[in-house]
């Protein structure tokens, strides 16, 4: 049997080679304030991929994504042992664009402190009077750069986007900024109003995107995780404070009321945290989490 290593391995994903394609696997880490916290959270890897294929089968038209399978029979022998299963999914190759697509349909964390302050968020002049958690009038798009481990995304803006792309791939700059923004918000717009009906309120996520081997864009990385996105209950939203979260704010907000603890965490709230992510999955899916 041919033994595998990744190639290249992120805060969650490990990444594998297999020839044609890649085999990404989500990994049970956890990450916060761009640092890899010191505990497991076990079967989150599985949640974060089997989300991620609901998403990706659950907007296929709207654009094309890079997802073949989450079988792992479909995959090389050696992940078919049991620590790959539920977790690892077969990709597409892609050449993956350096921005994270960032959109914003309610106005909280980073986003709410930067409106306090001056009004904007991410540049973006939004409407006086807003309270935390509003729903925003209208959906906004946020891009930012891509950080290495350890190091802190940039905001930028549309028109740095199409600097930032045209750098690489001269003449295609305003093409791919435009595709990957309108997808961007087609993408959240189809899910948020999807999630509404199954009681969460998607805040805001991130989408990745890269070109195939023939310079189309393709959605790909993961989609719609609680890795990736603010998920809150439907019952009980009220503006003007923080919302309860199905994501890993949780994690987020003990780690800010406890900044001694050296990014590790307590086992209730490693229990809490799969809780949340294990009834987000199953409210969204209608599918029954098993290990």
């Amino acid at each position: 049997m041919t033994e595998y290593k990744p190639f290249k391995e992120g805060k969650v994903r490990e990444i594998y080679d297999v020839g044609e394609n890649l085999i990404m696997v989500a990994t049970d880490r956890i990450s916060a304030f761009d640092h890899i916290l010191k505990n497991k959270i076990t079967n989150k890897g599985a949640i974060l991929t089997q989300m991620s294929r609901f998403w990706f089968d659950f907007t296929s038209d709207i654009i094309s994504n890079h997802m073949i399978s989450v079988n792992t029979d479909d995959m090389p022998e050696y992940f078919r042992q049991p620590r790959f299963k539920g977790n690892s999914m077969l990709v597409k190759k892609l050449e993956m664009l350096p921005v994270e697509c960032i959109v914003r349909g309610y106005i909280t964390g980073s986003g709410w402190k930067s409106y306090v302050n001056n009004g904007t968020v991410c540049g973006i002049v939004l409407p006086e009077g807003l309270k935390e958690s509003d729903k925003l009038p209208e959906v906004i798009y946020t891009p930012s750069t891509k950080a290495e481990i350890g190091d802190h995304d940039e905001n930028i803006s549309f028109e740095k986007t199409v600097e930032l792309l045209e750098k690489t791939y001269p003449g295609k700059g305003q093409e791919y900024a435009e595709t990957i923004r309108d997808c961007t918000i087609a993408l959240y717009k189809k899910c948020a109003d999807y999630a509404l009906t199954k009681g969460i309120i998607i805040a805001d996520t991130k989408f990745e995107f890269g070109l195939n081997e023939n310079g189309q864009v393709v959605l790909g990385d993961e989609m719609l995780t609680p890795d990736s996105s603010r998920f809150w209950p439907l019952n009980g939203y009220e503006p003007g404070h923080s919302q309860p979260s199905y994501d890993k704010q949780f994690v987020r907000d003990w780690l800010t009321a406890n900044p001694d603890r050296d990014y590790l965490l307590p086992d209730e709230v490693i229990e809490k945290t799969i809780a949340k992510y294990i009834e987000a999955y199953e409210l969204l899916t209608g599918e029954k989490f098993t290990a």
